[in-house]
């Protein structure tokens, strides 16, 4: 009787807590707009994305993705920077910005980054679409996120971002 009982309290867990993958679609539509749904997209759009996720993962705000898409943010530092970038680290996940991280191994590599900033780099520097922020100044790099639309506070339970950049 008691394998009886594993039984429904099984098939019970299950049913009141799924565990399913879920699938996100995204693609641009014939207007332009840029299409987030659970639903497969139109069969005339040719380019998409497809993405499967558990339900647990949060995904980001509309304000975050808006912001992303319009002015994405990329973090530039170096092997040997520690306290100073780990503090930039922080405030972007602080704020739930989702940031590619460039990892600068060589002086060329700064030196043609920094040609392209038209400024002198200083690590770490910060990117927000078309601005850049060279050195880590917690008050300039809030208003520029800040401008972007980004929320000043990361939602509950986010993770941290910071992809490598290539």
């Amino acid at each position: 009787m008691s394998a009886f009982r594993f039984f429904l309290f099984c098939a019970a867990f299950a049913i009141v807590f799924p565990c399913g993958a879920q699938t996100t679609y995204r693609w641009t539509s014939a207007t332009g707009e840029i299409i987030f749904s659970d639903q497969p997209p139109p069969t005339d759009v040719r380019v998409f994305e497809k993405t499967e996720g558990r339900e647990s993962e949060q995904p980001l705000s509309y304000a975050t993705r808006v912001a992303a898409e319009k002015y994405p943010v990329t973090l530039y530092t170096t092997a040997n920077c520690k306290e100073v970038c780990v503090k930039a680290r922080t405030l972007l996940n602080g704020r739930g910005v989702p940031f590619a991280e460039k990892l600068f191994t060589t002086a060329e590599e700064v030196a043609e980054v920094a040609e392209s900033m038209g400024k002198e780099m200083v690590i770490p520097s910060l990117r927000v679409g078309a601005q850049n922020f060279p050195g880590f100044e917690s008050g300039a790099w809030n208003n520029l996120l800040d401008l972007a639309g980004y929320p000043k506070t990361a939602p509950l339970g986010s993770k941290p971002s910071g992809a490598f950049a290539k």
